[in-house]
């Protein structure tokens, strides 16, 4: 269920054009009045295409995570949990290699305020950040074996949440299916297997309800 406020501030998220370099207009989950938020890094080649986050080929591995792990796939997380990133436009090919561009740091100031606005509107009780370049946004860690499996207590703008990170779902990355990432995702997914607002999302979803706030 969405709200006034949340409606608008998507609708304005849309019409954002402040970096010049960006090779897309900007990509958004909609709407989705949540106390979940997942921050992903920023959309691909696909993204802006189908007008979605994770269309493609990470998204496949990331609702196949929280399918095993939560019990419900890809439509439910979709309608159920706020979908966001730390860029919202796809920042175009890497010039000297393959894979996408990293967005800049001037980038990721220029889209910061939609992050700490959406944590004002949604005031959450997790959020779920995938890879390095999310997880960052939040909290300071050297190596990704530091929070992944953690359950981390984290304040932005004056709102208490708690952190569950995730490695990026993308197929180039190897983290995930090495160890210790093979363990550690695995305490993460746990993690969230318990949390009780995502338990909510599997009942009502069990329950042939869809999740409302």
């Amino acid at each position: 269920m969405s709200d006034p406020a949340l409606r608008a501030h998507v609708t304005a998220l849309h019409a954002c054009r402040k970096c010049p370099r960006m090779q897309s207009s900007p990509v958004s989950g909609g709407p989705v009045r949540s106390e979940v938020m997942l921050v992903g890094q920023a959309p691909g080649t696909h993204e802006p295409q189908l007008g979605r986050p994770f269309a493609w080929t990470a998204g496949k591995t990331l609702f196949r995570w929280f399918d095993e792990a939560c019990g419900f796939g890809e439509e439910v997380f979709r309608e159920s949990i706020y979908m966001a990133a730390v860029c919202r436009c796809f920042p175009g090919k890497h010039p000297k290699g393959s894979g996408d561009r990293v967005p800049d740091e001037e980038e990721i100031a220029n889209c910061r305020p939609w992050i700490e606005r959406e944590i004002a509107l949604l005031q959450p009780r997790v959020v779920i950040p995938v890879g390095k370049l999310a997880i960052s946004q939040f909290v300071h860690a050297g190596k990704l074996s530091d929070v992944i499996g953690r359950r981390i207590p984290v304040e932005l703008g004056g709102w208490e949440f708690e952190l569950v990170a995730l490695p990026h779902p993308s197929g180039a990355s190897t983290w995930h299916r090495t160890e210790p990432g093979k363990t550690l995702l695995r305490k993460a997914l746990q993690l969230l297997s318990v949390d009780s607002s995502l338990r909510a999302i599997a009942q009502k979803n069990r329950a042939g309800k869809r999740p409302t706030r």
